[in-house]
Order: structure tokens, then sequence, then C-alpha cells
């Protein structure tokens, strides 16, 4: 069974330590011979919102098999009217109750937005600019932070990466009434986390669980 959503996130969380200690379980491994079995239905016990980089498929992060991850990759996992309408989905049609927003870091949807916003820069092709535009409020306050503290790029650049993280987490919790509904309950829980490309590690933002906070987050140097 799948367990409770915090049951669900220890499990998420067990399983990348098993991917950074370079381990697999015994029940991801051979996983792929139920194929057969999880074609009439499925199960997943989580539901995934990552980027589309190529180095960081969930399945693998957090040592998973087959049909255990409803997987919603978009660059910059951004949340827009598709990744909303996925989530519910699986919510209603499985019954999936764990949401994580998967960013990483050195992201490059985030960079590339930090480049738009500099100044004399060429303008986004528009394609671009529907990511862009949806990473950018959360991002100007951190520019003009860092501009008046003479902060290096590199450190707007993790803080831009957890912003943008913290706002697809509060689109989610607030994205539809039954989601908004399921946080409230308790039947969903939804969480932001960071997958650190160099080592492997992925770390919850405890901050992303308190709704309501419009502030930007501290940037260090």
């Amino acid at each position: 069974m799948p367990g409770t959503p915090t049951e669900c996130l220890q499990r998420l969380l067990e399983g990348n330590q098993r991917f950074v200690a370079n381990v697999r379980s015994d029940e991801s491994a051979p996983s792929h011979f139920r194929r057969t079995e999880l074609a009439a239905s499925q199960k997943p016990f989580a539901v995934i919102l990552g980027c589309s980089d190529s180095r960081v498929p969930a399945e693998i992060v957090f040592d998973q098999g087959l049909g255990e991850l409803f997987v919603i990759r978009v660059a910059g996992n951004i949340v827009a009217p598709s990744q909303l309408a996925s989530v519910e989905f699986a919510a209603q049609a499985f019954g999936t109750g764990l949401v994580v927003v998967l960013g990483h870091s050195q992201c490059g949807a985030v960079s590339a937005t930090l480049d738009d916003l500099t100044p004399d820069r060429p303008e986004a092709p528009q394609t671009l600019n529907s990511i862009i535009s949806r990473i950018r409020p959360v991002v100007v306050p951190l520019v003009e932070l860092g501009s008046v503290n003479q902060l290096p790029r590199e450190a707007i650049m993790r803080a831009a990466v957890r912003a943008n993280i913290r706002a697809s987490v509060d689109a989610i919790q607030r994205g539809t009434a039954l989601l908004e509904k399921m946080v409230t309950s308790g039947e969903m829980l939804v969480v932001g986390a960071e997958y650190d490309l160099a080592t492997g590690q992925v770390e919850l933002l405890q901050a992303l669980r308190t709704r309501g906070s419009t502030s930007p987050p501290p940037v260090s140097k």
C-alpha cells in the first residue's frame, strides 16, 4: 500500500539515499518485469513535478521502479494549466496524495531568466518567454536585492532556484478547488525539494510547507 503522504515522502528520501550511495533496492532493479501487470492499471504513490533536465530523471534519483511515480517534467519545473491538470488527474484517478516539486541546482531555465533581466541583453524568443514569464516574478526581487548588496550571480542563482520551487509549490496548493481542499484536509502533501547535480542529494525545502508567504527568500553571500 502507498501509505500516508508523509510515509510516501520518507520512501522517496530513502530511495534518494540509495541513489547517492550508488546502490539499488531489490524492488526497483527488476521492476521492468512488472510491465505486463501494470498494463491494466497503475497506482503511483507520488507525483513528481520536475525539470526536463536530462540529469534529473525522477525514477532514478529516487530509486523507484516502473509504475511507482507519476512524473511531470517541464523546463524550470513551472506550473502552467497543463501541469495543474496533470496533478489533479493523478489525485482523482489514482488517489495519489504526495506531490514533490523537484528543482535542481544550476537550472537552465532559471539562468535564462536571470540573463533576460540583464540590461541590454536581447529579448528572449517568444517560445522561451512562455517559461521565463512564469519564473520572472519571483526572480526580480532577488536580482534587485542582489544588485543593492553587490552579491555574486552564484548566490542570486541559488536563491532564485529555490524561490522558483516555492512558487510552484504554492501554485499547486492553490491551483484548483480540489487540490486546495485536499491540501487543507491533509489528504495531499505538497513539498518542494532541490536536487544537487554534483552530489545527487535531494534536499527538502521545509519552508515550502508554510503557505501564504509572499516575501522573497533570503540571499546570502
